[in-house]
């Protein structure tokens, strides 16, 4: 955690899974503690996850909060360059979109 910013690497709170169909990337990411699903749920806001993806130009970004399962689905849009069958780029399938998520840098959850 850098504790100067009260940050932390979203990686050291959680995993995270990824999945394609045509130009939509799935990604489900999940808290390795229950608890922190509240801090979860209010800090990886569709405008971060915009910020954060700016450079695959999402066309769109759905939300679905799991909480029974300590995670949330998110739905990116128009991020893999046209799909497996259509792009050219390296990672067609978007899995390692899942670890660049993972390397966001958010406010710490509050010490409990």
């Amino acid at each position: 955690m850098n504790e100067a910013k009260c940050e932390v690497l979203l990686a050291e709170l959680a995993h995270a899974r990824a999945g394609d169909k045509g130009d939509i990337l799935n990604i489900g990411v999940f808290v390795f503690d229950p608890a922190d699903f509240d801090w979860l749920s209010r800090e990886l806001s569709e405008e971060r996850l915009r910020r954060h993806f700016a450079h695959r130009r999402p066309t769109r970004i759905e939300r679905y909060p799991m909480p029974t399962l300590g995670g949330i689905n998110l739905v990116l849009h128009g991020v893999l360059e046209g799909g497996v069958n259509a792009s050219a780029g390296l990672d067609r399938h978007g899995k390692t979109l899942s670890y660049h998520l993972l390397s966001m840098r958010l406010p710490a959850p509050l010490p409990r």
